[in-house]
């Protein structure tokens, strides 16, 4: 068999993989935002197969939806302190279980007990966000069972007449939930780090030890730096999840679809998803997640370039 024969069978074999996988992608993936696109620019009710189109309305009364932009400033508050706040967290948590400690012949590793506390914070990775939705209704329940309000009433910061609500007060319920998803997400940050951390050559922890740098020297000028790639990797992902929050605010808050109170939760997805179901504006709904499509495009891009830097190999 010629050398031109043997090319050509292979790309055959090849192109014969990849079909499959790539018209499954388009059918199931890329479609499906095409028809989103197309419906945004309808009045399509969702149940019925007739509709009109009316061009940008449905894009014009986003703009004057008083509900959606609350929901839209709230996933851009989630969008600062969510990525910001796990990351931070999961960084120190990882250097600590990995580099924290000294001594020992190996020079160089992790704080005592490091095996025991990776298995301690990875623990709420292996909770569905339904399960996490009831455990966390717990904590904050409005009475004295609550967890939270139990603890605070018998340490005499809470008047047992009057506990906080937490879920029910407006300045509070994000908050919350802010704290629900970073609970969840540092301990899969945790291993993330730590599996590049471990990739790093003790040799370099143990030459900057002997030059004198200290804990806080050796993160910041050698942990760091390597580990950028999978910062700027995490921050992508941790933007996309705070442009979501679907689960949490529809099963832990008020209202159709959760937003409460008052619309304080509020996030895109919940707007889109009443509107979708319940109110009957599905070409209204479709607008809206074109508009979290490419507002997260945007900021993954945004991510991606701002924190770019040149790549150290050592």
């Amino acid at each position: 068999m010629s050398q031109v024969a043997r090319s050509k069978g292979r790309a055959g074999f090849i192109a014969g993989f990849l079909f499959a996988p790539l018209a499954l992608y388009l059918t199931f993936v890329i479609w499906p935002y095409v028809q989103t696109f197309g419906y945004s620019f309808t009045n399509w009710s969702g149940q019925s197969p007739v509709f009109d189109f009316v061009g940008l309305d449905n894009y014009s009364a986003l703009m004057k939806d008083e509900v959606f932009r609350g929901a839209l400033w709230n996933n851009l508050l989630l969008l600062v302190f969510v990525p910001v706040i796990t990351i931070l967290l999961a960084l120190f948590f990882a250097f600590m279980v990995n580099a924290g400690g000294r001594g020992g012949a190996g020079g160089v590793q992790g704080v005592r007990g490091s095996g025991f506390y990776k298995i301690v914070y990875f623990f709420p990775q292996v909770l569905s966000l339904a399960i996490l939705a009831v455990l966390f209704g717990a904590v904050y329940r409005s009475d004295q069972g609550g967890l939270l309000n139990g603890f605070l009433v018998r340490t005499g910061l809470v008047d047992a007449q009057h506990p906080v609500e937490w879920l029910n007060e407006p300045d509070l319920v994000l908050w919350c939930l802010l704290l629900v998803v970073i609970w969840h997400g540092v301990g899969f940050y945790l291993v993330l780090f730590s599996a590049a951390m471990q990739s790093i050559p003790r040799d370099i922890y143990e030459a900057a030890l002997l030059d004198g740098a200290r804990r806080g020297q050796t993160f910041f000028r050698v942990t760091l730096p390597l580990l950028w790639d999978s910062v700027q990797t995490s921050a992508v992902y941790l933007g996309i999840a705070a442009m979501d929050m679907f689960v949490l605010v529809s099963t832990m808050t008020s209202g159709e679809f959760g937003g409460g109170p008052d619309h304080h939760s509020e996030v895109m997805a919940t707007v889109l998803m009443r509107n979708f179901l319940y109110y009957g504006r599905s070409g209204y709904a479709c607008a809206m997640g074109v508009v979290m499509l490419l507002l997260t495009m945007i900021l993954s891009i945004i991510t991606l370039r701002a924190t770019r830097r040149e790549r150290i190999e050592f």
